[in-house]
């Protein structure tokens, strides 16, 4: 059985953390995973997602934004996350189609109703089964971010207020769609994250091949 499961949340939330851990986890029940980013994924996805992350770059218009993660996101689907699909494996990614809504739609103010045809273009239709927002307050989330010696990102010096439209937008596109969305909180400890990801991911699946 195939799932396609995206992580999504504030800068700091630890998305990337706890994809590794809940790959781990499912590799070990006997299920085939592929664990991968937006923007990046594939050589054209992580070239673009240079660009936009660069803070050279700090002249980039909201619209530059938005193309540019959704041309890497069309390379993306076809490349990865389709084929992957196809194979019947879970796919767990860091980032998809909400990120732009909420970044250059609440974030950054482009129309929604623009955002979302690019999105149905981009993606061939494609969305996820089940979206997982780790959500934490902003503060928190910068400071994680300061601490962990990471390289910063052009968005890290976006002002506060982005960031707290960041996060407004993705608590409304969760409440909007609640079937599709799960919020957890990511200001608990990893380990406790990581057990309620388990959690919700093992409730989307049968057991795997040969565990029945």
């Amino acid at each position: 059985m195939s799932l396609f499961v995206t992580f999504e949340g504030p800068e700091g939330a630890g998305k990337s953390t706890q994809i590794r851990r809940l790959a781990s986890e499912l590799e070990a029940r006997g299920y085939s995973v592929v664990a991968t980013r937006e923007p990046g994924g594939t050589a054209i996805g992580e070239a673009i997602r240079q660009i936009l992350l660069a803070p050279e770059h700090s002249a980039m218009l909201p619209e530059t934004e938005a193309l540019l993660n959704t041309a890497a996101r069309a390379q993306h689907v076809a490349e990865v996350i389709q084929p992957a699909l196809a194979a019947g494996k879970i796919v767990l990614c860091d980032r998809f189609v909400d990120s732009t809504l909420v970044y250059q739609g609440a974030g950054r103010g482009l129309p929604t109703s623009d955002l979302l045809a690019l999105q149905r273009f981009a993606t061939r239709g494609l969305w996820p089964d089940l979206t997982l927002l780790l959500d934490l307050p902003v503060e928190v989330g910068q400071a994680r971010r300061r601490a962990s010696g990471e390289p910063l990102s052009r968005f890290d010096a976006d002002a506060l207020g982005f960031h707290e439209r960041v996060r407004t937008g993705f608590l409304a596109l969760a409440r909007d769609d609640p079937a599709r969305w799960r919020i957890i909180d990511a200001a608990q400890s990893e380990e406790a994250v990581a057990r309620e990801v388990l959690a919700v991911v093992l409730e989307r699946l049968p057991p795997a091949p040969g565990r029945q």
